[in-house]
């Protein structure tokens, strides 16, 4: 579905992607969260990243005659038409897990739409600007909360290197450049995330190391998201996510 689209609009639908799913994966928070302030924290940034999700896409369908509006990316594609990092799409777990998760993703994008500010095409880097201001509030909140558990007592810290342990296989493919991405730099619209990796692998492992978590030592990495290879969650995401519309085509609201 994809495949043959520019690849202005495949990197847009990407950055759209990363923000849907894991603002999909967070909204499962709501109500739930373990006080009401985090509760309400954690739904508010939800919020902002589902908004940031909006403005990719509805830029995308800019530049596409396939796509006309922003529902028909987020409800009308499989999981293999999906191009999302597959951090983003790992479970919640616990509220460990789900800060440990925040605290990787907010840490890169805050780098990234840093630089991606920068961009020559006007729209991107206005887009960029409002996503970097925005996760500049939440890598603030991640980063804090991932102090407070594993710092805080023997049982935050040991379910935070338990996080640390499980999602550290995901984390790498972050900095890493897809053709997409290559594409798009080569023309100066887009930053090859592999550019930002050791500024980032440098920040997070400080401030990780300062929490007095231990790095994990295997290093091996799980990738395959920006190509729609994805692990079984996410269908199970986009099965809730895209019920309605599926069931009821056009439906409008």
């Amino acid at each position: 579905m994809l495949e043959n689209q520019t690849p202005l609009f495949r990197f847009l639908v990407q950055l759209g992607d990363d923000a849907l799913i894991i603002s999909q994966r967070l909204s499962e928070w709501c109500g739930h969260g373990p006080v009401l302030e985090q509760d309400i924290a954690i739904t508010n940034i939800t919020l902002d990243i589902l908004g940031q999700a909006r403005l990719w896409y509805q830029l995308a369908c800019d530049h596409s005659t396939t796509f006309n509006k922003e529902d028909d990316l987020a409800y009308l594609r499989d999981a293999r038409n999906m191009s999302n990092l597959l951090l983003t799409e790992q479970p919640n777990g616990d509220w460990g897990q789900t800060i440990m998760r925040q605290y990787l993703y907010d840490a890169f994008k805050k780098m990234y739409y840093t630089a991606l500010e920068q961009s020559n095409h006007a729209s991107i880097s206005e887009i960029a600007h409002k996503c970097k201001v925005e996760t500049t509030y939440h890598h603030k909140w991640s980063s804090e909360w991932v102090k407070r558990l594993s710092l805080g007592s023997d049982e935050g810290h040991h379910r935070m290197q338990n996080a640390l342990n499980q999602l550290w296989r995901f984390h790498q493919e972050l900095t890493m450049s897809s053709d997409v991405d290559i594409a798009i730099s080569s023309e100066g619209i887009g930053i090859l995330p592999s550019e930002i990796k050791e500024t980032y692998e440098a920040q997070i492992t400080q401030h990780l190391v300062a929490c007095n978590l231990t790095i994990p030592a295997d290093q091996h990495s799980v990738t395959g998201g920006r190509k729609g290879i994805h692990t079984e969650h996410l269908g199970y995401i986009l099965a809730e996510m895209q019920y309605m519309q599926r069931v009821y085509p056009n439906l409008q609201w």
